[in-house]
């Protein structure tokens, strides 16, 4: 599948005005409707880029599948198994229904949440939360901002953290 950006994700990719993870934004930028999505993810694979980011990006309506990918779907995409094609299931990415019919968020999705302000308290805390700052750029899913959050509770004190808070565990 070939993805190019919509006019959303050119303005946003200028103004910075959706917060996504570095990793994120750097196979953001990969995607200009020439690439595939296999050599977007085989080049940034160090980063630790997954179709469950891609997926993301698809459903922030920042990216949209090419002209000509619509005509050429990849075979075997959809397959289940046995080889048979099955249709469109939501990415993780998406919201999910629990038991009760209630949505929930995936862990992806708490990430993309949760890191721009847990990026942002550190980052006010100058050079006393430079190390701290630097660990949280450096946690790359939802469980190490969860281990940095005692961390980061204390430096930036329960008010503050109320919004990290949020954003990691509802």
């Amino acid at each position: 599948m070939i993805y190019s950006k919509t006019p959303l994700g050119q303005s946003a990719l200028q103004s910075r005005s959706v917060p996504l993870t570095p990793r994120q934004r750097s196979a953001f930028i990969l995607f200009d409707g020439k690439r595939g999505i296999h050599e977007v993810l085989k080049a940034t694979a160090g980063l630790g880029i997954t179709p469950d980011d891609v997926s993301h990006l698809v459903s922030l309506g920042l990216l949209a599948p090419s002209s000509s990918a619509a005509a050429t779907p990849v075979p075997g995409a959809n397959a289940d198994k046995n080889g048979a094609d099955v249709p469109n299931v939501p990415s993780s990415a998406a919201l999910s229904v629990n038991a009760d019919g209630l949505p929930t968020v995936s862990a992806q999705a708490h990430y993309s949440k949760a890191y721009p302000i847990a990026a942002r308290l550190t980052a006010g805390l100058g050079l006393r939360g430079f190390r701290l700052n630097l660990a949280v750029e450096s946690a790359g899913n939802l469980d190490k901002l969860k281990e940095l959050a005692p961390r980061i509770r204390e430096a930036v004190g329960p008010e503050k953290f109320l919004e990290l808070e949020n954003a990691l565990y509802y």
